[in-house]
């Protein structure tokens, strides 16, 4: 049984590899298929789809990662097979992308008067043809001699709790559900585990998904326990969701995980999307 990644990162958002590179090492891998789902952006897929022309044993499914807030807490919707030459969702897109490019000048703006020689065009320069994420930002400091390892960026200068830190306008996480829906996708919760809800609290956010046309959730992922992938398979059971499962690769942003196999131990069955198939 051939093994399958649906969730997967290309330096269209946060990732270091390029979507044809990508192609290209699944198919060495020998996996069945791939997601591409880069985070509020689907920049990468007309070259994903037209290097996969080379390796027909490959499906390489067109996707995103959106990132929607509930309650406090940043919650990620991954939609798979979208269409992305739809006109209604492309624009749906842009507005949602352009709130980021909004709170990127302001951090930019918040970071100079901390005495850092950023500016949003040099970190546009710095990373082309790449939606600007905190991770850019970690990279940039990093580079720059401001901050001696990523994490460091992130506890001095971009994570949630400093003071330069700027909050997006963001989507719900039912309006992100609806908007794969608009474009003919397959919506997936992505990793439920990683919010920290309490049993109910997540479930209660899966019934407001699933009445926005919520699909699947992410049952396999790298870092799940054994006993976190069953207990969330029994949460998609009693849901009526398809299970869904990925990597989250991103290649040198994520040390040691790799595209297919996590951390060593992820296993995602071609079944997996057999049953997503069947919609």
């Amino acid at each position: 049984m051939r093994p399958v990644d649906l969730h997967v990162h290309s330096n269209k958002s946060d990732g270091s590899m390029t979507p044809a590179e990508l192609v290209e090492l699944a198919a060495q891998k020998g996996l069945r298929a791939f997601a591409l789902t880069d985070h509020d952006t689907i920049d990468g897929l007309s070259e994903a789809m037209a290097a996969a022309a080379a390796h027909p044993e490959l499906e390489v499914i067109p996707g995103i990662e959106l990132s929607s807030e509930y309650h406090g807490k940043d919650i990620h919707i991954v939609g798979l097979y979208l269409d992305y030459h739809n006109e209604d969702f492309l624009a749906q897109l842009h507005d949602f992308q352009h709130s980021r490019v909004v709170r990127n000048e302001k951090m930019c703006n918040n970071l100079r008067e901390a005495g850092i020689d950023i500016t949003f065009e040099k970190l546009q320069s710095e990373y082309p043809d790449s939606v600007i994420t905190r991770a850019h930002y970690a990279r940039y400091l990093l580079s720059h001699g401001y901050v001696q390892s990523l994490p460091e960026a992130f506890d001095r200068y971009v994570g949630d709790h400093t003071r330069y830190f700027v909050p997006r306008e963001k989507i719900t996480p039912m309006q992100a559900v609806k908007l794969i829906r608009k474009a003919d996708g397959i919506p997936i919760l992505a990793h439920p585990t990683l919010y920290h809800m309490s049993d109910a609290h997540l479930e209660e956010l899966i019934v407001l998904l699933k009445d926005a046309g919520l699909i699947g959730m992410e049952c396999i992922y790298s870092t799940f326990t054994l006993a976190e992938e069953r207990a969330m398979k029994r949460l998609a059971d009693r849901h009526g969701l398809l299970y869904s499962g990925g990597s989250d690769f991103h290649g040198k942003a994520k040390p040691n995980l790799e595209l297919g196999t996590g951390y060593g131990h992820l296993f995602v069955p071609e079944t997996i999307l057999d049953e997503l198939l069947k919609l």
